[in-house]
């Protein structure tokens, strides 16, 4: 059986299909103007009859046009995670707009959660933003040589507009940029760390969604749960898996 899942999301839209359970096809896409055209034109090379799914933020505006079903952020983090790997217990999933942690339970139930998504602070475009106030071409760049700074800088706002002044004040006393930007991953993974306190977290923990693939946020969030941390092949993917999988 073809089925479909499709995560639109503040930044990005993902596309999953499957043909049972194997992947059949994939795509991601930046969210734009007009999610809801980018959505169907992503659908639109499907056969007539298949069943698409949608989360994430533009889940009911896509049940609107052209999805059959919606399901919850939640709900396709934690089916998407339980196929992959199902030994996992807890999952941080980081995006664009908010950070959720979501503790699993048998097959994949949840648990419990807890959402930020009242403002930027700890998410991507977090980063984005401390990316460009500190010179950097791209968040990856600033991701690779963040894991090169040193500790003990601190950075005491995760307001986005007072941490960019705050980080650029830093910058124009000479502080090098890579001690700067380890504070601010830093200040990211300690707001992680609280979401996952309060969910009760519990080893093995998958981490999903963009932030994912920043390997300083993943290597300090290591350090501090001083076990590893799975990161899926392709972290944006997730939530659209986790839809296609939902019956």
């Amino acid at each position: 059986m073809i089925s479909a899942g499709i995560d639109i999301g503040s930044r990005t839209i993902a596309l999953v299909v499957l043909d049972n359970l194997d992947m059949v096809q994939s795509a991601l896409v930046d969210t734009g103007y007009t999610p809801v055209e980018t959505g169907r034109e992503l659908v639109s090379s499907l056969r007539p009859g298949v069943c698409v799914t949608a989360t994430g933020y533009g889940r009911h505006a896509a049940k609107a046009d052209f999805a059959r079903r919606v399901v919850t952020e939640i709900r396709a983090q934690a089916l998407g995670v339980s196929h992959l790997y199902p030994e996992a217990r807890t999952v941080l999933d980081i995006g664009g707009q908010d950070m959720k942690v979501i503790s699993l339970g048998a097959g994949g139930s949840v648990e419990d959660f807890q959402m930020n998504d009242r403002c930027a602070a700890g998410t991507g475009k977090f980063l984005e933003v401390m990316a460009g106030a500190l010179g950097y071409p791209s968040v990856e760049a600033f991701g690779r040589d963040s894991l090169a700074g040193n500790p003990g800088t601190k950075i005491s706002s995760m307001c986005t507009v007072f941490a960019e002044s705050e980080a650029v004040s830093l910058l124009h006393q000479g502080i090098d940029r890579r001690n700067i930007g380890r504070a601010l991953h830093e200040a990211v993974v300690e707001r992680a760390l609280g979401l996952l306190q309060r969910v009760g977290y519990e080893a093995p923990l998958a981490f999903t969604g963009g932030v994912a693939m920043n390997p300083c946020v993943v290597s300090l969030l290591a350090d501090k749960l001083k076990d590893r941390v799975w990161v899926p092949q392709n972290p944006q993917l997730v939530a659209a898996l986790g839809a296609a999988l939902a019956r």
